[in-house]
């Protein structure tokens, strides 16, 4: 059976009609609603509203300086205001814990005026022995000639310094930089308020 082009057209374009027209009868219905409404509404809302959050906390770093054999302290520290907080840590080493550790590991190999020498670095160790009568070793000299090569080069004496102002060692100007700083976030959070 052969169908022309002719006979398709005309049976696509009834279709077409007769799918519009079904379509406008539909939306050409109208709908109407009529609703009325009275209502009245009173209300009294007496209400309190207290919000408890826990305050706002800056938590210090923790430092772990639980091994025994490092030479290090761990300083940290936190503050905190309603706005803004700061917390910070770091560690620090002990230079009288690396000296005594280091005076003990040459006296445990028995090189005992070497350990005697190590210790000799602090002032107040030098001072010790001079006064007890046993000055710190000099190049290898003990004893007298040890006591009389310190009277000749007392530059070399451990914190002598003739004519000169005495100044602040690593750890003081540590500690001054690091108050310096707190006393300053300090000020600065309080002038926040």
């Amino acid at each position: 059976m052969k169908i022309n082009k002719r006979s398709l057209y005309i049976f696509v374009a009834a279709i077409l009609i007769t799918w519009c027209y079904f379509a406008v009868q539909a939306f050409s219905e109208t709908i109407v609603t009529d609703s009325t409404t009275d209502s009245t509404v009173d209300s009294k809302i007496d209400s309190t509203t207290t919000v408890k959050s826990p305050p706002p906390s800056a938590i210090s770093p923790s430092i772990n300086s639980s091994n025994s054999d490092l030479c290090t302290v761990g300083i940290a520290g936190a503050i905190q205001t309603q706005i803004l907080g700061f917390s910070a840590g770091k560690t620090v080493r002990d230079m009288n814990c690396e000296k005594l550790k280091n005076a003990k590991v040459l006296y445990d190999m028995g090189m005992k005026v070497a350990a005697v020498s190590v210790m000799c670095g602090d002032e107040r160790v030098f001072a010790a022995m001079m006064n007890a009568g046993t000055p710190c070793p000099f190049d290898g000299l003990v004893g007298l000639p040890a006591k009389e090569a310190w009277n000749n080069n007392e530059h070399l004496i451990p914190g002598h310094v003739p004519g000169k102002k005495e100044e602040w060692d690593a750890d003081d100007k540590n500690t001054a930089k690091g108050a310096g700083l707190i006393g300053g976030l300090f000020m600065a959070l309080l002038l926040l308020l």
